[in-house]
């Protein structure tokens, strides 16, 4: 493409000689540029870095694993071209291991269903995002946060292009089950007040079980002359309700727990190096 471009590697914290190959690589290139955290923060703290430094009419999101297709970013480019502000490129298929697939497809549609309705059943975390949506994403302080839902939450024009997510080129995935797990949980906590109201409704069903089983009681008492068969119901309800009670105390301090790491306001992420730009101001150091 014959337009002026920059490429921003952000180092999450690796182990490996990532850092060092990266800056033999910008020394000749000038448009190689680096970030590089004191440790790592996760992939989402990394994209917002990322996006945040960047300087561009535009910024196109996409992993260092390959499995999206570097050549689709001039498709995304054409698409912006026709006055969008963001180009999602949705996975059509994806070549995972089954595990991962399986685990993908119930997080998204049941994002779609309490959280945003339209995000793509496969999910998407390769895109391009015009100067507007940037601008904005910085305004936004959140802690815990999902880049996507994040951007689809802005609005503005949106397109979307479908592709084959190819398997991964070399090295295996440092994206853990229980970074997955947070992940998810990030997003719908984030998004959606349906595990709260989700208590009500649960504690209003169990009320009205409770209801109907006293009246079946009172009735056999009454009109058979049967009491209590014995302590073994009451010890099944006892134990029900407080595992139900455990599983709500759980749900709302997800809730108080996000709320609590907003108000430390601890920073996203920490800087240690960068290649390619200027003197490190605070705001950027500590990704606030």
């Amino acid at each position: 493409m014959d337009i002026p471009t920059e490429i921003i590697f952000v180092d999450d914290g690796s182990s490996d000689k990532s850092f060092d190959i990266i800056s033999h690589l910008s020394q000749k290139d000038a448009r190689v540029k680096c970030l590089r955290f004191s440790r790592n923060f996760g992939s989402h703290a990394a994209l917002l870095a990322g996006l945040r430094k960047a300087c561009g009419a535009a910024a196109v999101i996409i992993s260092a694993d390959l499995q999206d297709p570097p050549e689709l970013i001039r498709d995304l480019v054409e698409k912006w071209r026709q006055g969008y502000h963001t180009v999602w490129a949705v996975r059509e298929s994806r070549k995972d291991p089954f595990a991962k697939k399986l685990f993908a497809a119930t997080f998204y549609r049941l994002f779609r269903r309490i959280a945003l309705p339209n995000y793509p059943p496969s999910g998407m975390d390769f895109g391009l995002f015009d100067r507007r949506i940037l601008d904005n994403l910085k305004r936004l302080h959140e802690i815990n946060y999902f880049i996507p839902g994040l951007i689809l939450w802005l609005g503005f024009r949106q397109a979307y292009i479908s592709y084959h997510r190819r398997s991964r080129h070399s090295g295996r995935s440092k994206w853990t089950v229980r970074k997955r797990t947070k992940n998810a949980v990030d997003a719908i906590v984030s998004f959606s007040y349906f595990p709260i109201r989700l208590i009500s409704y649960t504690g209003f069903f169990v009320s009205l079980l409770a209801f109907l089983y006293v009246v079946f009681l009172v009735t056999r008492k009454l009109f058979f002359g049967l009491g209590t068969p014995g302590w073994v119901s009451v010890f099944v309800a006892v134990l029900f309700l407080g595992g139900l009670q455990l599983m709500m105390l759980g749900i709302l301090g997800e809730y108080i727990w996000r709320t609590t790491d907003q108000v430390r306001s601890r920073p996203s992420y920490i800087l240690m190096d960068q290649i390619g730009f200027d003197d490190i101001k605070p705001q950027d150091e500590e990704g606030l």
